[in-house]
């Protein structure tokens, strides 16, 4: 082996082996290569928790711009939950999955952290105090080894240009034999320069026997202090790997949501909804809210009386610029009442749709643009009609048999316009139409 051994420059090797000197740097090179590890551990669960933050935020988002879609669109009934319990689907699984988030940062992340920090400690002058300790362990066990093989590396040098030498003595004494220019005296010369090759060969060779004599000498204790130093480093990296088993499992955990007995809850609530919808009930409610079922105030016979006149007349009467003592009004609160959901009916969800469902672009109703833009199939039609859904302010009792009586909060259809006098045609969700003052009640939005 040829090596050259300097403490402050470094070494040559000339084989791959661990115990070729310098060789055990790749071991020391191991312990800087797990602090980083532990970095990338944590880039990692970091970007997959955005990943999960972003998807959480999508669904939530399309959740909610869907759920306004349906509301306003003209699905009723039990078909209508069951659609609108895809929407409470993604908002349950948007909570989980920013708990997923949650448990990826809190946990995982800070446990990593938190170790890197315990398990590597860093140094003024640079690196960690983990790799100089392993540096100097092994460059401690190998130094009295290296020294050795250094002198055999210079005996077996020696002893290599000995044998040359004489080999060049010998060759040139016997081309001397043919020359009959040369005398005796140079003759002897050339076999005195062979003997003394011979003897330098035999003491180099002595000497090189010795020297590779005490480095196998040497040898097993070198190995135990190298071979001690390195299991000091295998403990060390074997508790990073069990660490990293260990916070793998725990992430695992985290991601596996098909563990989680809200996730199942989920899908188990969402069939539920789904199984709920009943053609026929819908079809009932439609018949007895806009359909032959409603009741109907028919026309009679009527005797004509003062009453009767007055009633006719009312809009005479009651002027909303007259400053008229309004009666029957029990105020419950702001002029404004906080908006509350409402049953859907066809008549809040009028609007026409395409003849025929397609996927195509052009016939979709549910394309980017429609689902976007202005022409959303879920839009209010404007030229469907006057009728328009209000909600009472204040509480209204009627002071004529032809007017509507009902209480703050309360939801009815708008038939017509204010008039001139400040009344409106308007009609209950149990059929009854009358007249009711236009300020006692607003615009649903």
């Amino acid at each position: 082996m040829s090596v050259t051994y300097d403490d402050s420059v470094g070494v040559e090797v000339s084989s791959d082996s661990f115990w070729e000197v310098g060789n055990y740097k790749r071991t020391v090179k191991r312990i800087d290569d797990g602090h980083r590890l532990c970095s990338d551990l944590m880039n990692c669960l970091h970007e997959r928790a955005r990943i999960e933050k972003a998807y959480a935020q999508q669904l939530t988002e399309w959740a909610r711009r869907w759920r306004q879609l349906v509301e306003k669109g003209p699905q009723y009934g039990t078909v209508e939950k069951a659609w609108m319990a895809f929407m409470s689907e993604a908002e349950r699984v948007s909570e989980l999955h920013l708990e997923v988030k949650a448990s990826l940062m809190n946990d995982d992340f800070e446990k990593i952290k938190n170790w890197q920090k315990e398990a590597f400690h860093k140094q003024m002058m640079g690196g960690f105090k983990e790799t100089k300790e392993a540096e100097d362990g092994f460059r401690k066990a190998q130094k009295p080894w290296a020294k050795k093989l250094k002198e055999v590396e210079a005996a077996k040098k020696a002893h290599h240009a000995a044998c040359k030498e004489e080999k060049l003595a010998i060759s040139r004494e016997a081309n001397s034999k043919a020359d009959p220019s040369l005398n005796p005296e140079q003759l002897k010369k050339l076999q005195d320069k062979i003997e003394k090759c011979k003897q330098d060969v035999l003491k180099t060779r002595e000497k090189y026997e010795k020297s590779l004599k005490e480095l196998d000498q040497g040898t097993p204790q070198y190995m135990e202090n190298m071979e001690q130093v390195f299991e000091q480093c295998q403990q060390f990296e074997e508790k990073r790997l069990r660490f990293f088993r260990e916070v793998l499992l725990e992430v695992q955990k985290h991601l596996d949501l098909s563990n989680v007995a809200g996730y199942k809850a989920i899908y188990h609530d969402l069939e539920q909804s789904i199984r709920a919808a009943d053609a026929v009930e819908d079809l009932r409610w439609f018949r007895a809210n806009h359909g032959p079922g409603m009741a109907m105030n028919w026309p009679q016979f009527e005797e004509w009386s003062a009453d009767l006149n007055r009633t006719l007349s009312r809009r005479e009467k009651k002027k909303a610029t007259d400053g008229v003592t309004l009666t029957g009004i029990n105020q419950t609160g702001d002029q404004s009442l906080p908006s509350k959901p409402s049953s859907v009916s066809s008549y809040e969800k009028t609007q026409s749709y395409p003849t025929d469902w397609s996927d195509d672009e052009s016939n979709n109703p549910f394309s980017s643009t429609d689902a976007n833009g202005d022409s959303n199939p879920f839009d209010d039609d404007a030229t469907s009609g006057t009728e328009v859904r209000v909600r009472a302010l204040y509480d209204y009792e009627g002071q004529e048999h032809d007017e509507l009586s009902f209480k703050a909060g309360d939801e009815l259809t708008k038939m017509e316009d204010e008039d001139e006098q400040g009344w409106c045609k308007g009609r209950l969700d149990n059929g009854q139409v009358g007249l009711y003052p236009a300020n006692y009640v607003e615009a649903i939005q």
